[in-house]
């Protein structure tokens, strides 16, 4: 009799060595180690640590010279250690009104940005039009370009004395100076945006016979936008410059004028107190309008 074996299922494969069942198992164990990436905190710590040590060293070798230049001074130049004591008592309270002559600083900042705020304002409601009018006609560009490259050079200063003279008051002249002064950056700004406005979008409009209106808003102004903004970022720049000269020889509340009584009263620590205000009110509005004139640039996307 033939007796029939038979074998389970899980009988039915037979046994792979030790060595070469090992072997397939390595392989997705050790593969996530090499693929795994390095660790990215060290990474943006460097980064951040790059980007913040520059700056450091700037200050701290402005504040070395500073403090040897003081140390070296036979007419009582200030130490840094020495004005930071006086800003610590000037900012202790900045709005104090003692008459018209003796405020604290923050009134002077205050009555400036006021001043800056009129001038400027007036520029861009008449430099902007100006801009757009000037890139858009050629008969107007031809007519006031040499009018504006023989007026954009001249002096702030110079100004000054016209406003005295027409206006009759010290507050009405320096706004007119920030006026004239601001108002050529914002007038080429725009003029040449519209002068770059590509000229396949202007034949169309007027093969859809649009509209000033129409072409004022819907292809002029989008365009010009970066442009404009890039002049008004010059203008208040050039405006915050101008003030501070102005303020110093038309005199009353400022902190030009603050600068100029401080130095009479030979306190020059609150003159380098001054200097540090004027620059970080400055930079304040020059990162204000960087980052308006970023939110509405658009840069084309390459495929």
């Amino acid at each position: 009799m033939v007796s029939a074996v038979f074998h389970s299922p899980l009988e039915a494969k037979p046994v792979m060595p030790a060595a070469k069942l090992a072997a397939p198992s390595a392989r997705p164990v050790a593969a996530p180690a090499e693929v795994e990436p390095a660790p990215r905190v060290p990474r943006d710590f460097r980064a951040v640590w790059l980007r913040v040590l520059p700056p450091l060293l700037g200050f701290a070798l402005l504040v070395l010279v500073w403090e040897l230049v003081a140390l070296r001074s036979t007419t009582g130049f200030p130490s840094p250690l020495a004005t930071w004591q006086q800003a610590l008592s000037v900012f202790s309270d900045p709005f104090y009104s003692k008459g018209p002559n003796d405020q604290g600083v923050g009134w002077n900042v205050l009555s400036s940005l006021q001043r800056v705020a009129l001038g400027f304002g007036l520029a861009a409601a008449v430099g902007i039009p100006a801009g757009f009018a000037i890139g858009r006609f050629e008969f107007l560009s031809r007519m006031f370009n040499p009018l504006i490259s023989l007026l954009r050079p001249v002096s702030p200063l110079a100004w000054l004395p016209i406003g005295l003279l027409v206006f009759k008051g010290a507050n009405p002249a320096a706004i007119w100076t920030i006026f004239i002064c601001s108002i050529w950056p914002m007038i080429i700004n725009t003029a040449v945006g519209v002068q770059r406005v590509p000229s396949d979008y202007m034949n169309v409009a007027r093969v859809l016979n649009l509209s000033e209106w129409k072409i004022f808003t819907k292809i002029l102004f989008p365009a010009v936008l970066p442009y404009m903004l890039t002049g008004v970022r010059l203008a208040v720049g050039t405006a915050w410059l101008v003030i501070v000269a102005a303020e110093m020889l038309t005199g009353g509340v400022g902190i030009g004028f603050w600068v100029w009584d401080e130095w009479n009263n030979l306190n020059v620590a609150n003159i380098i107190i001054a200097i540090f205000v004027i620059g970080i009110v400055g930079l304040v509005l020059e990162f204000a309008l960087i980052r308006i004139a970023t939110a509405f640039t658009f840069e084309e996307v390459k495929s």
